[in-house]
């Protein structure tokens, strides 16, 4: 399950250590299981978001949970790439991510939307609220609660039973590129067009720019809400 035909010979964690800003859309297409006590559900990956650390003094990221540095919530995001960084927002929502770049340099992709290939019915008595196939996974939140992911699975591998990750045996076709969703300040901007997609898929959320808020935002609070 967790081959790398787009790296030949090169391990998937060896692939995942690399720039978050390079791989995002290249896991566009991607498919992630999650074989859970109650069944699997796997989604195809159609829009990701790139998130830094503050290693990278060139483009330091406000937008990232680790802006300030580490804390024992987002840990995972300076561990081995392929792991989970899974969040909860909004006192409501958990969020997953795929921690990527090298171990102790923190990065990761958040993981926006996607459809829905195997495990539809799981992802339906999860998903009660949504009203077609195409929204059970449009939307970081709704991504999460199909697959079956809580905090509780932070810091996991997701290369590893009960996890997989397959990359598309090659690149998908048009991919989109903008801002992030939800993240205020200079974060959320053009210069941050660190949000990729499958150009006219569907299953990608819909954009919404962070609305401005008169304190300085905590990064803690603005990671791809």
């Amino acid at each position: 399950m967790n081959r790398n035909p787009m790296g030949a010979g090169q391990p998937l964690r060896e692939f995942l250590s690399g720039d978050a800003r390079q791989l995002a859309p290249l896991l566009l297409g991607a498919v992630l299981t999650h074989d859970s006590r109650d069944g699997a559900v796997s989604v195809r990956l159609t829009e990701v978001e790139a998130y830094l650390g503050p290693e990278d003094s060139l483009h330091p990221d406000p937008g990232s949970h680790t802006y300030r540095g580490p804390t024992p919530r987002n840990a995972p995001m300076f561990g081995p790439a392929g792991h989970l960084y899974v969040y909860f927002t909004y006192g409501m929502h958990h969020c997953t991510n795929i921690v990527c770049g090298p171990e102790g340099t923190a990065s990761a992709l958040l993981l926006r939307a996607g459809e829905i290939v195997d495990g539809i019915e799981l992802a339906r008595h999860r998903r009660t609220t949504s009203k077609s196939p195409a929204d059970l996974a449009r939307g970081p939140a709704r991504l999460a609660k199909a697959l079956g992911l809580t905090t509780a699975d932070s810091g996991r591998d997701a290369l590893a039973p009960p996890f997989g990750l397959a990359l598309p045996p090659r690149p998908v076709g048009q991919v989109s590129s903008g801002p992030r969703v939800g993240v205020s300040g200079a974060g959320g901007t053009d210069q941050y067009s660190w949000r990729f997609w499958i150009t006219g898929d569907p299953t990608v959320s819909q954009y919404k720019a962070a609305k401005p808020r008169g304190a300085k935002p905590d990064p803690a609070t603005f990671h791809g809400r």
